[in-house]
């Protein structure tokens, strides 16, 4: 919807509603253009943010309600955390995004949990189709929902979330066309299992294995039903490796794989002409079984493949995976030092980064950070940080 309108903010900040907005995955080329509300799979802690984006397996902290809300289950006590970061710095837009969660167990039930995230997209300049002034107004994303995690057995928790979604891109007419907020809702299944410790050479040991399937939902819409957009459906699944090496010293290692469950097929009246072709994507309970299948993407653009300049290529579903891993080393449980690689098919997206992170616990506070080093130049990501605070009232 954002192409409809001037928004008179500069050409790096309407770049940056522009991408993460989108909804033509061949114009993007990324797992995140094929869905609106993409801000739902910005990773919100710090925590596994420094990890490369690993996570769905550690899920130890109110955060598992965004990595797998399973993990509330093995969680005792009553934690809230807050995380802020200036979103794509090297836009300089002033956009900005901010994550409140916490979670509260209840003995006989299970642990529950809380969270609203938002995104900050920036004021922008109204013009209608005669370039007239009409105003201005500010863009955001907003989600908040509840999130609950029971044990089956000692080792294995399952964990389901729900969450309601207000989008306020632009509230203005473009000609006979009305825009308004969309709004929507989705719902995560998701199961945890830990190992119990065990001997590995001469330290202990222990292994989890997550998986998440997230933001499984009915689509959303700005004007008419017709251009209703799919939410980000995902499956994520994890497994992670902890060391006890001594009393004081402890090493994770963390392994995340996360795809899109999102499925679009084209169809054009007049093949030779792109103005003509239309996207409809599958309902979310198709899309989980059917985004599976092989897809054709241009690696360069859409024009240059439909000239013949370029080929299409084909890309299997394990090639339309994002990869994060991770490595966390705590001291005595009271500093920890994080860092992590982020890989995504160069022709699918190509996001790769290092992530670098550091953390802090003293008491019932704790504070961790994270930084985004992109391995290509003037990447959007590049130099993004994240804060979070953590409260832990059960210490």
């Amino acid at each position: 919807m954002t192409h409809i309108l001037n928004l008179r903010v500069g050409a790096l900040a309407l770049l940056a509603v522009l991408l993460l907005t989108a909804t033509q995955p061949r114009e993007a080329h990324a797992q995140i253009g094929s869905s609106a509300v993409v801000f739902l799979m910005i990773e919100p802690d710090s925590r596994s943010a420094g990890m490369g984006n690993a996570g769905a397996a550690l899920s130890d902290n109110a955060n598992a309600i965004f990595w797998n809300p399973a993990g509330l289950a093995f969680q005792r006590g009553t934690e809230i955390a807050v995380t802020h970061s200036n979103w794509l710095p090297e836009f300089n837009a002033g956009l900005f995004y901010e994550y409140l969660v916490g979670k509260h167990h209840v003995d006989g039930l299970g642990t529950f949990g809380a969270h609203v995230t938002y995104l900050f997209l920036g004021e922008h300049e109204c013009r209608d189709a005669q370039n007239n002034a009409c105003g201005s107004f500010k863009s955001y994303d907003l989600a908040t929902g509840l999130s609950y995690g029971f044990n089956v057995t000692d080792n294995l928790a399952l964990g389901t979330g729900l969450r309601v979604i207000y989008s306020n891109l632009a509230q203005v007419d473009v000609g006979a066309q009305e825009t308004n907020p969309g709004v929507t809702a989705g719902f995560d299944l998701a199961a945890l299992y830990r190992s119990p410790s065990f001997s590995l050479g001469s330290v202990d040991a222990s292994y989890n294995v997550g998986v998440n399937l997230a933001n499984m939902g009915p689509k959303i819409q700005y004007s008419d039903s017709e251009q209703a957009d799919p939410i980000p459906t995902n499956i994520r699944i994890g497994q992670a490796l902890s060391f006890d090496l001594d009393e004081f010293n402890q090493l994770t290692l963390a392994l995340d794989f996360n795809k899109m469950l999102v499925n679009q097929t084209q169809s054009c009246e007049d093949p030779s002409d792109p103005t003509t072709c239309t996207f409809e994507s599958d309902p979310f309970y198709e899309a989980i079984f059917s985004s599976w299948s092989t897809i054709d993407v241009c690696p360069g653009t859409r024009q240059s493949c439909e000239d013949g300049e370029t080929a299409y290529k084909s890309l299997s579903a394990i090639e339309q995976m994002t990869i994060g891993a991770g490595a966390e080393y705590w001291y005595n449980q009271l500093f920890a030092l994080r860092g992590g690689y982020f890989y995504e098919n160069p022709n699918f997206g190509d996001r790769q980064f290092l992530t670098f992170g550091a953390g802090l616990r003293y008491n019932i506070v704790g504070v961790d950070f994270s930084y985004i080093y992109a391995l290509e130049e003037n990447h959007p990501l590049s130099n993004t940080m994240r804060f979070s605070l953590l409260i832990d009232f059960q210490k």
